[in-house]
């Protein structure tokens, strides 16, 4: 065996060059041959042309549940990233293979935080802190960190429930260490009523603490924050915020916990991706919305609520580059390869890996 035999197959030219007219209807027949023999999640983020083909649509983690209560499914093709299709193995049953059509569909804030900077953090942190820390994990993370905090005795979030866990892990240790993104954990934390002095920010590339703000001091931190981010909610900014409120100022501002502390400060209302989309549903005909959040969600909440304005917070913006993968020709392909027998780019967690990493979802399904 050379280095190839070991590379996952690659997307033949038959499915790249196939008009798009082709695929779908291909897609449409290879659904209906597959039946409920296959499961197709879709996150709220993918393209209109595949998630067009989905099952149910929602949040990463409500996917992943949704897909392991259905008994039936003998595959799970996640329309998502690749840490979406890990947390879809970690809570399947053993017998259903997870499928993620482009192995490139990945997530910038995940690979933000690694297992071994999460051990090598620990150290300096236990040693400095003591043992008054629980790590607690975002949902968007690699199942190596999912382990990690599961070992630690720690739990995963979601943006939907990150207070509520955050409340929890204050009961156990005096600190919480929050990873991998900085901004979801430090506005829950402070909309929860803890002061940004009391907040300190992990660097994992130089290994070293720093102040969240001036006139903080380290060792008396509370909250422990991990140096990453989501590269599209970053890109949500102050100079965004004082265009709408300058130019339109009856445009209601709705951002994601992922965008920074300055803009979820100056929104007008700050939430989950399903709080978003609630609160779009809800609103009577005629409201103005600017959105911070990922732009092929923006765009599906324009076209199915025709009665309202709903613009980018960021005219800007572009989707998410690694979310914006998966494609129909990848689809299509892999619906295929099902069809025939085949198994591509499956998705499978290490046993033990998959073990802390469950620990860490369960204690969080435990409190919400």
């Amino acid at each position: 065996m050379n280095l190839f035999d070991t590379l996952p197959p690659v997307l033949p030219d038959t499915w790249k060059n196939a008009a798009t007219e082709d695929l779908i209807m291909q897609a449409r027949e290879r659904k209906k041959i597959l039946g409920s023999k296959v499961f197709i999640p879709g996150h709220h983020y993918q393209r209109e042309e595949v998630i067009q083909f989905a099952d149910v649509t929602g949040d990463s983690l409500q996917l992943a549940q949704q897909s392991a209560s259905r008994p039936e499914a003998e595959v799970i093709v996640f329309l998502g990233v690749h840490f979406m299709a890990e947390t879809a193995d970690i809570i399947t049953p053993e017998r259903q293979k997870v499928i993620l059509p482009d192995l490139r569909a990945g997530c910038s804030m995940a690979d933000m935080a690694t297992q071994k900077q999460c051990e090598a953090a620990w150290e300096t942190l236990t040693e400095f802190y003591g043992e008054t820390i629980i790590p607690v994990t975002y949902v968007n993370s690699s199942a190596d960190v999912k382990a990690f905090v599961g070992k630690h005795g720690g739990a995963t979030v979601t943006s939907s429930n990150a207070a509520e866990v955050m409340k929890w892990a204050y009961t156990q240790k005096e600190r919480v260490l929050f990873l991998p993104d900085q901004h979801l954990g430090r506005n829950t934390a402070y909309a929860a009523g803890m002061p940004r002095e009391e907040m300190v920010v992990w660097n994992q590339i130089t290994n070293e603490l720093q102040p969240d703000i001036a006139g903080t001091e380290i060792s008396k931190a509370k909250l422990l924050l991990w140096k990453g981010h989501c590269s599209v909610h970053e890109n949500f900014r102050m100079i965004h915020v004082e265009n709408i409120r300058r130019y339109e100022p009856d445009r209601k501002i709705l951002v994601h916990p992922e965008c920074s502390w300055e803009v979820t400060q100056a929104s007008d209302k700050s939430g989950s991706t399903k709080y978003i989309i609630d609160q779009v549903k809800n609103a009577a005909p005629g409201t103005k919305w600017a959105i911070g959040t990922e732009m092929n969600l923006v765009k599906r909440l324009a076209l199915h609520h025709p009665e309202q304005s709903i613009v980018s917070l960021n005219p800007q913006m572009c989707p998410c580059l690694t979310m914006n993968r998966i494609d129909l020709p990848h689809f299509v392909w892999v619906l295929d390869e099902i069809v025939s027998g085949r198994m591509v780019h499956q998705i499978k967690v290490k046993e033990e890996t998959a073990y802390f990493a469950r620990e860490a979802i369960e204690r969080m399904m435990k409190l919400v």
